[in-house]
């Protein structure tokens, strides 16, 4: 009976994930579009390709967003899995972001996709279970599968309002990423697990990211990664920041990445206030150079990696790394001194 027991084990326990290197990131989700519409990026007035120039300097993760069914952003099934493909060939790995909505999910709005619009809870469970598991099948068979999924976007407030809004429906949010994290497992086969993440927006705040991961894992289902955003002038000092780092470190034995940051290259979000550093350029730099060195000083190693947000969409912005002529500016170059022999 113990030999059975432990056949079984073997047969049906999910392969284990993988270890993670430290990821040098950047959420690319409309460089596609950018170049399909002409935008050309620059290196030092070089034209190249965004994913080229982005590899030149060190970043090997690119992080995709997938919406469900999109009407006036380009990041459906298709779109994303073509540019997963160009990534690829690169030599990028590849975190695949949820949104479980037609469009942008955030700590201040969670649509249900239209498609789901009506459903009661188990009939929503069953629907993220099912769109996770054939969109998984179909990101594996066009083989660009993902290392890294996190099933839904900045959840601090839940997911897919209102069945999964939090505080008040934290057993339905736990049901619905649970639907996620297995559809992953359902759709990937014999593949190596992706790593899971579980991302939410207060990289500098250590009381509400308490408040979640306490609730969030009295729930006991398995993920690999904290992921968190972490913009000052929303989410915290730089001394906030590294607070935080080093109590998810101690309290939760689980590898922390920064999934989103960034910094303004012009006067934005501190135009009436004191900013931490410059909104210019070189501030830029300076600011990923900070929050990159905390990453890295996270107690016990688990501080695995930064992700920029958004630094190439072509159509400029406070937030880009490029300027209106296309090249690119000094944040780009933050990781060369780290990843150049």
């Amino acid at each position: 009976m113990v030999v059975l027991l432990l056949f079984a084990a073997l047969v049906w326990a999910p392969h284990p994930a993988r270890g993670l290197d430290y990821a040098i990131g950047a959420d690319l989700s409309f460089l596609k579009q950018a170049e399909d519409r002409g935008t050309q990026f620059k290196d030092n007035d070089e034209v190249k390709s965004g994913l080229q120039i982005f590899r030149d300097h060190g970043y090997n993760w690119i992080r995709l967003r997938l919406f469900h069914t999109p009407t006036r952003l380009p990041n459906d099934l298709e779109y994303t899995i073509a540019l997963a493909k160009e990534a690829k060939k690169l030599g990028f790995k590849f975190l695949l972001n949820y949104h479980y909505s037609d469009t942008w999910a955030d700590p201040g709005k969670q649509y249900i996709p239209k498609a789901w619009e009506g459903m009661s809870h188990d009939e929503l469970v069953d629907a993220v279970f099912e769109y996770t598991r054939d969109t998984i099948i179909a990101f594996k068979d066009a083989g660009v599968m993902p290392q890294m999924v996190q099933p839904g976007n900045e959840i601090i407030n839940g997911m897919l309002w209102p069945d999964g809004k939090l505080p008040g429906n934290w057993d339905n949010l736990a049901e619905l990423l649970k639907a996620g994290i297995d559809g992953v497992d359902a759709g990937r086969g014999s593949t190596d697990r992706p790593l899971i993440m579980i991302h939410i927006d207060q990289g500098g705040n250590k009381k509400r990211t308490k408040t979640f991961f306490d609730k969030w894992n009295s729930y006991g289902i398995a993920y690999d990664i904290i992921g968190q955003s972490y913009y000052p002038w929303w989410h915290g000092t730089l001394l906030d920041l590294r607070e935080n780092l080093i109590f998810m470190a101690n309290e939760y034995q689980k590898d922390i990445i920064m999934v989103e940051v960034a910094y303004n290259c012009e006067p934005a979000e501190y135009r009436k206030r004191p900013a931490p550093f410059p909104e210019t350029p070189e501030g830029q730099r300076q600011f990923l150079d900070e929050v990159h060195r905390l990453v890295l000083s996270t107690p016990h190693n688990r501080g695995k990696g930064v992700f920029w947000w958004e630094p190439a969409t072509g159509r400029g912005g406070r937030r880009t790394m490029f300027d209106r002529d296309g090249n690119a500016m000094p944040v780009i170059t933050v990781f060369d001194k780290f990843t150049r022999r």
